[in-house]
């Protein structure tokens, strides 16, 4: 079955930004300007299933971080759809919203390889591969064949694989991306903060600054 033109390809990259930084914003260009999206919608996590809660941020500091980083991009924006709803943040009901409130879209959801070779604890993980593209970005050093063997065994028989993409039985696409490696994470730098470090260049100097403004993830002495 193959799929109607679309009016417009929005890439989706979700994620705790706990805090988001310049790896992310970068690889998010990357994807876009690779797979001719429109644009790029951003979304924090309110309550990820998949991640512990003890060094998790409020939702509301991350959200407005992640609207600070992309404001100079208007290819760039950031919604708040997964805070709006309660309960966990589960990418397939996310996905089910989007599509309800933006009909006619074709969105690209952009995922770490990581996280594709667990694609299958995700929460009806065999719905994602029906309701939108999805973008696996990698890392040197990256191997795609061995991603293409990390799809579930169950689902592989409804996939062709051709030139480092899988084609799902829908017509929607798994494609495997490379992307520039920037070794920054959030958690370094948290750690950084904890210990009275420096994260200029590592974040956007808005980011930089809203975090010395309300003190985030300083360690305290009790």
């Amino acid at each position: 079955m193959t799929r109607s033109k679309a009016s417009a390809r929005v890439g989706i990259l979700g994620g705790t930004f706990n805090p988001i930084h310049l790896a992310h914003l970068r690889c998010a260009e990357e994807v876009r300007e690779a797979q001719k999206l429109d644009r790029v919608l951003f979304i924090p996590s309110a309550t990820p299933p998949h991640k512990a809660g003890r060094e998790l941020l409020a939702v509301e500091h991350r959200l407005r971080m992640a609207r600070l980083a992309v404001a100079g991009n208007p290819n760039f924006k950031v919604s708040g759809i997964e805070i709006e709803r309660p309960g966990h943040s589960y990418s397939v009901d996310t996905l089910r919203l989007l599509r309800a409130q933006m009909p006619g879209v074709a969105f690209s959801f952009i995922m770490g390889a990581d996280a594709f070779r667990e694609i299958e604890t995700w929460k009806e993980y065999e719905s994602l591969f029906s309701l939108c593209d999805i973008v696996v970005i990698s890392r040197p050093p990256y191997d795609h064949c061995a991603l293409a063997e990390a799809l579930p065994v169950a689902v592989r028989s409804q996939f062709c694989y051709s030139e480092n993409v899988l084609e799902h039985r829908t017509g929607n696409k798994t494609i495997f991306q490379h992307v520039t490696d920037l070794d920054i994470s959030a958690s370094s730098i948290r750690r950084r903060l904890a210990r009275g470090l420096s994260i200029r260049y590592l974040v956007p100097p808005s980011v930089e600054d809203y975090i010395t403004q309300h003190g985030l993830y300083v360690r305290r002495l009790r």
